[in-house]
């Protein structure tokens, strides 16, 4: 079998970056949201993640889209991208309302399905790897 070209790798890694970047910043939150229901000092970290998170969910869209376009890759990955993007915008909104009985089960939910696609991506990698080597 053919081996990757280097541009299609880094594209598949930078798409592995940014997921691993995003799923990192979920668990920040998750963390910091925990201190913020149990004290008083989580809201300060809390705040200054709530930027992160959202701007991870947009280099997650970057990557998906670099991925696929110029690299030729699978358009999934896009799709998976941009919805989670709708996600952090709705988990936003809900946050800056402080509706706090719909933005903890979204933030569950959005960092399972965060680790879902690490997963997924991490497990795809290790799958190639064995079909490329001799």
């Amino acid at each position: 079998m053919a081996r990757r070209t280097t541009a299609e790798h880094h594209k598949l890694t930078f798409l592995r970056v940014a997921i691993a970047l995003q799923t990192s910043a979920l668990l920040f939150q998750t963390v910091t949201a925990g201190l913020l229901m149990s004290s008083s000092h989580g809201r300060a970290p809390h705040d200054i993640g709530s930027p992160v998170m959202y701007g991870a969910s947009m280099v997650y869209v970057l990557a998906a889209i670099l991925a696929w376009r110029p690299g030729g890759g699978p358009f999934r990955p896009v799709l998976y991208a941009s919805g989670f993007l709708v996600l952090a915008s709705a988990q936003v909104a809900l946050g800056i309302a402080q509706v706090t009985r719909l933005h903890v089960p979204l933030g569950i939910l959005m960092f399972g399905l965060s680790v879902v696609a690490l997963a997924r991506v991490l497990s795809a990698r290790s799958e190639q790897g064995s079909r490329t080597r001799p």
